[in-house]
This record gives C-alpha cells, sequence and structure tokens, in this order.
C-alpha cells in the first residue's frame, strides 16, 4: 500500500475505531479497516481505503491481509477483551511495530501491555476527565499526557491581569509556563517575558496537571 502517510491497520470499526479510521483518512493515511461484524464493514466500503471482513485474532488471517508490512495498528475492539487481547498478540507476532490498543479498564491495560501494545487507550476514562476539566468554566480546552502533564486554554485569571508575564512569574509562582495569548480580532501571540495580559485574554499554558487546575481557579 502506498500513501502520503503511512497506511494503518484498525481493527474493530465500532464507534471508536470507525472514529479512529475515519480521522486517519482524512488526515491522508491509507487505512484497512478490518471487523467481523458484516453489517459495519458495509457501513464503511467506500468510507476508508479498504475494509474487510476478518477475524484479526487469527494469526494466519492477519498474514492473508499483510498485516506484518504495517507499521502501525490499532486495536478498537471493546467488549470482547479476549478478541482484542488475541488481536494484539497476533499483531505483535507479526511484529507490527507500532500497536495502540483500546482498555476497558485498568486490568485490561495491563493485560493488553504485558500481550505486546505498546499504546494502551482508555477513552471513556479519558473523556470523563475532560468533561470534569472543562466543567471549570475558566478552563476552555484541556489535553491531558500520560505522564501528568498538560495544555490547556483558558481564560487569563484576574490576579495576573494588568501585568507583564515577568512580574507575575507564573512559572515560579503557579508551577505553569505562559506559551501564548489570543485576544478577540488578533493573531496568537508567542509568549515573552514582556508579554503584557490583558482583560478578557485567552491564555494556552502548559504545565503539571494539578497546578494548571488550581491556575485557572486563582
Amino acid at each position: 500500500m502506498s500513501a502520503k502517510r503511512h497506511p494503518v491497520l484498525v481493527v474493530g470499526l465500532g464507534r471508536f475505531g470507525g472514529a479512529v479510521a475515519e480521522t486517519l483518512e482524512r488526515m491522508g493515511h491509507e487505512v484497512l479497516g478490518a471487523d467481523t461484524d458484516a453489517a459495519l464493514v458495509q457501513a464503511f466500503t467506500g468510507r476508508l481505503t479498504q475494509v474487510v471482513e476478518a477475524d484479526c485474532t487469527s494469526l494466519e488471517c492477519l498474514e492473508r491481509l499483510g498485516g506484518g508490512e504495517f507499521t502501525s495498528a490499532v486495536v478498537a475492539i471493546g467488549d470482547d477483551i479476549e478478541a482484542s487481547v488475541l488481536s494484539v498478540l497476533a499483531l505483535a507476532d507479526l511484529g507490527v511495530p507500532s500497536i495502540w490498543a483500546k482498555a476497558n479498564n485498568e486490568r485490561h491495560g495491563r493485560i493488553l501491555e504485558k500481550t505486546g501494545a505498546h499504546h494502551v487507550i482508555f477513552p471513556e476514562q479519558r473523556m470523563g476527565e475532560r468533561v470534569a476539566w472543562l466543567l471549570n468554566e475558566n478552563l476552555l480546552d484541556f489535553i491531558s499526557f500520560d505522564d501528568q502533564f498538560a495544555i490547556a486554554k483558558l481564560a487569563a485569571p484576574e490576579p495576573i491581569v494588568g501585568v507583564p508575564l515577568v512580574t507575575s512569574d507564573c512559572r515560579k509562582k503557579h508551577g505553569v509556563t505562559v506559551i501564548g495569548v489570543k485576544r478577540e480580532g488578533e493573531d496568537f501571540i508567542h509568549a515573552d517575558p514582556d508579554t503584557l495580559i490583558l482583560p478578557g485574554d485567552l491564555l494556552v499554558v502548559s504545565g503539571r496537571t494539578e497546578y494548571i487546575e488550581a491556575f485557572a481557579a486563582i
């Protein structure tokens, strides 16, 4: 398979896997989608580069699909834990160098890691955390990473409005770094020590999750 970006195998075309597959397709990847459900395969025909009805728990099946030629694969099977684990195991046996797998809970995730998954995803947990963070009226967007580091967009807290960043010293006092500022009707500003924070400014900040949460609440 040739593409502007490397091809990706997506195993499981349910709500999560289907969204991943279609997003990758829009980004310019060739996507091979596989599912045991004939109705799902039919639904995605024409929406992905290629869609097949296949049982990817079988090493032989994956070999027929050319699974070993992919550098990345996503196992998006949710309800059937045995099928998700066996699919990861088969992909690992084929030597796929980047295997992403959806997990329902921590125990499932640990099994997937021991079976060969390089990246384990907890979509329900992440969405729950994201909703909780965004219920904070000052936090407008939030991206959290596995090491408790995050990047967020938030309304400028009142105590730092009207002074330059060098004076508010957010990194030392609050443990966050202001990356940039967005003002209504103006282009994004990359922050520097002399950047003056004005009322209504939106900030893009980075730092540990708990520090950002506290900073948004000052």
